[in-house]
């Protein structure tokens, strides 16, 4: 359900505690947002009127007072991201240090040009603060765009890559369309209810603005719920959301090749770590180098190859260190 009501009170109404698996929010600049179009001399004739601004004496209190009710209808274990620019950073952050969210990553979002300016740096980025609340299982779909075995075109982990906390996404411009203020684009989106939720899963937006947050969740077969205060804006994107089928989305994803490291990710016995170190051992003997060896071994029990170079490293240290027997 979406709710054209101020996110704070309109949580308080309608949304249930320990609900919600995702939130992602985008909260007003707390800028003059409302006025950036005629001090940055911008055309924004296709952009919906009304956009609610927050006053930046307000934006302490703002920020403690739906960061409060984001925490209490999101589930044990639910997920939460908060995109801020870095003028109101500091309130966010002291927001989020008064809950029991937990902080799991500080992301920065790059995107391909920012405002120019003749005196200082140009900002090109915004931060994406990711938490999650305490107590439940937490969801994290690491391979929702790669598996743990697929390379990039330089040899490296294309997961690990796509899980480092820089993100450099594209804004979308769209150029004749209606649109809000601020859009954020349809890629980063994927990503995150990718990353941070499942199917059927419940995501909420508490600034709504464009309904991107919304429409994307659908499209990827999830449910959706939010609020928007700007009364134009809701009603217009309220008849766009209801054109999404659900899931629609879903048969444009990449189909992820199975992991053949299946056993990545899981904690090493103490049995384990010595049959590692005596399959190396022998293939060492049998003459193949260090790399084959550990290659080897990976595709055997499916262990990553740098836990596996971790764990024979170490061996070699310690034999390198014993005492050697002397005929003298």
């Amino acid at each position: 359900m979406f709710y054209n009501e101020n996110c704070i009170s309109g949580a308080r109404n309608y949304i249930k505690d320990n609900s919600i698996d995702l939130i992602i929010s985008d909260p007003p600049y707390g800028i003059d947002g409302d006025l950036l179009d005629k001090h940055y001399n911008r055309d924004e004739s296709n952009v919906i009127d009304g956009y609610v601004e927050v006053a930046a004496a307000e934006y302490p209190q703002f920020s403690k007072d739906w960061i409060k009710e984001a925490e209490r209808v999101l589930r044990p274990g639910g997920s939460i991201y908060i995109i801020s620019g870095y003028t109101n950073l500091r309130h966010v952050l002291n927001a989020l240090a008064e809950t029991k969210l937990q902080e799991v990553n500080h992301i920065i979002w790059r995107y391909n040009f920012g405002v120019y300016t003749r005196k200082k740096y140009i900002s090109s980025h915004y931060h994406i603060l990711y938490f999650v609340k305490p107590g439940g299982e937490i969801t994290f779909n690491r391979n929702s765009f790669y598996s743990d075995d697929e390379k990039t075109s330089a040899g490296l982990s294309a997961n690990a890559a796509d899980r480092e906390d820089v993100w450099n996404i594209n804004r979308e411009y769209k150029p004749g369309e209606i649109k809000n203020k601020n859009q954020l684009p349809e890629k980063l989106l994927r990503k995150m209810i990718l990353y941070s939720s499942n199917p059927e899963n419940l995501v909420c937006d508490f600034f709504l603005g464009s309904f991107s947050t919304a429409k994307v969740a659908i499209g990827l077969g999830r449910n959706a719920c939010g609020f928007e205060l700007n009364k134009a804006a809701f009603e217009y994107q309220s008849e766009q959301v209801a054109k999404i089928t659900k899931g629609e989305l879903l048969s444009t994803l990449r189909n992820v090749p199975e992991n053949k490291n299946i056993n990545t990710g899981k904690k090493l016995t103490d049995a384990e770590r010595e049959t590692i170190i005596s399959m190396y051992n022998k293939y060492i003997q049998n003459g193949y180098t260090k790399k084959a060896g550990i290659e080897k071994i990976s595709e055997a029990l499916g262990r990553g190859r740098f836990s596996i170079a971790n764990i024979v490293s170490d061996a070699d240290i310690a034999a390198q260190a014993e005492p050697q027997n002397s005929l003298f």
